[in-house]
């Protein structure tokens, strides 16, 4: 079974700043639609951002409570996803996961076919 490979994940004071990143090995990394997703303790999974592939213009979408200090990217050449999260909050703590799919891009767990085992952000205040 195929699995996304996270990093970057830690520890963060409030304000600070961490970029996750996301490999795909074995897939067509330059056909996938790509997302992140998060999940707090207690809580579901939630959208965080997504990112479409170059036919698209790798155009960008973000959740109301990421939008302006994270920023989603992707280096196709090394196949390779980004997260980069500035003026992180106590309530960004969660798990984050990254998620594929080679036909759509939505906001949803269920519309991704390939998922990473996650990494742990946590933001101290």
């Amino acid at each position: 079974q195929v699995t996304l490979v996270e990093s970057g994940g830690g520890l963060a004071q409030a304000g600070g700043s961490l970029r996750l990143s996301c490999a795909a090995p074995g897939l067509t990394f330059s056909r996938l639609f790509m997302a992140w997703f998060r999940q707090a303790p207690g809580k579901e999974r939630e959208y965080v951002a997504r990112i479409m592939y170059s036919f698209y213009d790798n155009t960008a979408y973000y959740a109301d409570s990421v939008k302006g200090r994270f920023t989603i990217s992707r280096d196709d050449a090394k196949k390779t996803m980004y997260l980069q999260m500035n003026s992180l909050k106590p309530e960004d703590t969660a798990v984050y996961y990254c998620a594929a799919d080679n036909a759509r891009s939505m906001e949803v767990v269920s519309g991704y076919e390939y998922w990473g085992q996650g990494t742990q952000v946590t933001v101290s205040s």
